[in-house]
């Protein structure tokens, strides 16, 4: 999972780049970068970090330009130290940079074609720089000019023909504009707004992974970009949209709304507080089911900030009970079930969530979480409710049990590693040690979200049902990305990082 942003301004974008990168932290706190263009010369930033550490005021300052992208990532190829941060850039033709939300599954295939057929140097293992060359390899062999919109959308229609998986991306080329496209399937999220400025005679144009940008910043949403589209701002402000897939369909990730959006979002015409809302509501009637008659004995609902309080809201209002905040966030953790290493992240749970005796004690509660992965944050929690004095401790997930691994985009860990892995829903529940667990329904979670879009038939729910309709996701490529998300392989892939970087700077390859 991955935030990008383009921008087309009459003035100087640098500070509201940065801005919109701040806007979709959320989605990655492992990296950010921006690339920015003045028509001839590039300026590009990024390093691992936040976004308010990756740029100083020395950096904004160096960035100047009417043309950017901008990305905030953590890993969905490679390890979580990885400094394959973007935007990335090739310099051949015109100069491109590309940000990119997704994974290629052939890029192992690609990666052979773009160095042995094109003569094209990869110099990262990512598979955005692959994206990023077959786009640049196409464009640069169009008919006509780079920056015409016929050539940019003849070379969108090769990346489709030739990248399999998911991928929401904008590129920048110099000289032209800003390109925004989306996978034939649509599985990430790409929405593109304009604003009118009474300075200029051009609107501004914004594409970015979630509509909250375009609120926030002040830019009126246009629409979705389709599944298979793209859409070609022109430095001069014009705009163009095509689409570019002989066959395209609309499967979005059903987890954007479980979990990876912003509330204020609104993806493919659905918002996501309504979707989360509605999540809730289900998840209330599923959980009445284990009493008969409705006679629970349920005295509060509590939820694990914060993805799932839009959900638990509805749950205690069907139930009857109390709505209360049991636990104190610090917002300075980040996202435990991406970090490196279970000891770090047990540590990270105690730190990031601490519970609000009075609201436990000698209560029966109920937790509800968004949804539970590895369990790491839920067994935490569910101590610390124990040595508060809790008298129960029920659990409701607002998704359902987390079986398989996301191959578009979330770097989710190996199989392996899943709680749900191996065990049924009683076994989940002995484990950690709760005295009822209830799960969405699957069938439920997708009739609540396609409530408010039925154009949508279908959702790309794969991480719960093992149904990736990608070709090539066989059993081999599952057990080669389980191998390469495993805990163990990504701590010594991080000892030769680390040793490289330090060999590098002794030997003066590193600029300070």
């Amino acid at each position: 999972m991955c935030g990008v942003v383009g921008i087309v301004g009459g003035t100087e974008i640098n500070q509201e780049l940065y801005d919109a990168m701040l806007i979709l932290q959320h989605r990655g706190q492992d990296a950010a970068g921006m690339a920015i263009s003045d028509g001839e010369r590039l300026a590009l930033r990024k390093a691992n970090g936040l976004v308010s550490e990756v740029f100083q005021e020395r950096h904004m300052l160096r960035a100047r330009g009417k043309l950017g992208v901008g990305h905030v990532r953590y890993p969905t190829a490679g390890t979580a130290t990885s400094a394959e941060a973007q935007p990335m850039y090739v310099n051949s033709p015109c100069g491109i940079c590309i940000a990119h939300n997704g994974n290629i599954t052939n890029s192992k295939a690609l990666r052979e074609d773009i160095t042995r057929k094109y003569n094209r140097h990869l110099n990262t293992r990512s598979d955005s720089e692959i994206l990023l060359n077959v786009f640049a390899h196409e464009l640069q062999n169009s008919d006509q000019a780079v920056s015409e919109p016929a050539s940019i959308f003849n070379a969108v229609t090769a990346v489709h023909q030739q990248c399999i998986g998911a991928y929401a991306a904008v590129a920048l080329v110099i000289g032209g504009g800003i390109v925004g496209f989306r996978d034939p399937r649509g599985i990430r999220p790409l929405i593109v707004g304009t604003r009118v400025s009474s300075a200029k005679s051009s609107p501004d144009y914004m594409i970015a992974s979630e509509t909250a940008v375009l609120d926030i910043l002040g830019f009126k949403p246009i629409r979705d970009i389709e599944p298979g589209e793209a859409c070609y701002i022109t430095e001069s402000g014009e705009l163009h949209i095509q689409q570019c897939a002989e066959q395209h369909t609309h499967t979005p990730c059903i987890f954007e709304y479980v979990y990876l959006a912003r509330p204020d979002s609104v993806l493919d015409k659905i918002s996501v507080y309504k979707a989360r809302l509605s999540m809730g509501e289900s998840l209330a009637d599923t959980f009445l089911e284990r009493f008969p008659n409705g006679a629970h004995d349920v005295d509060v609902v509590i939820p694990i900030p914060e993805t799932s309080r839009t959900a638990a809201l509805p749950l205690a209002q069907r139930l009857g009970v109390d709505y209360r905040e049991g636990f104190v966030k610090n917002r300075y953790i980040g996202r435990t079930f991406i970090m490196p290493g279970q000891s770090i992240r047990k540590k990270s749970v105690r730190q990031k969530l601490n519970v609000i005796e009075l609201e436990v004690r000698d209560k029966v509660v109920l937790l509800v979480e968004d949804s539970i992965v590895r369990g790491t944050t839920i067994r935490e929690v569910i101590e610390q409710c124990r040595q508060a004095g809790v008298k129960k401790v029920y659990l409701a997930s607002a998704a359902p049990p987390v079986r398989y691994p996301n191959v578009f985009g979330i770097d989710m860990p190996s199989t392996d590693e899943f709680i749900a892995t191996g065990r049924t829903e009683e076994e989940i529940r002995a484990c950690l040690g709760v005295e009822l667990l209830v799960y969405q329904k699957l069938e439920d979670l997708k009739r609540v979200v396609r409530s408010w879009n039925k154009d949508i038939e279908e959702f790309d729910c794969s991480i719960f049902d093992g149904r990736y309709n990608c070709v090539g996701v066989d059993a081999s490529y599952l057990s080669q990305l389980s191998l390469e998300r495993n805990d163990y392989t990504r701590a010594i892939e991080d000892v030769f990082e680390i040793e490289a970087n330090e060999e590098h700077t002794a030997s003066g390859h590193v600029n300070a």
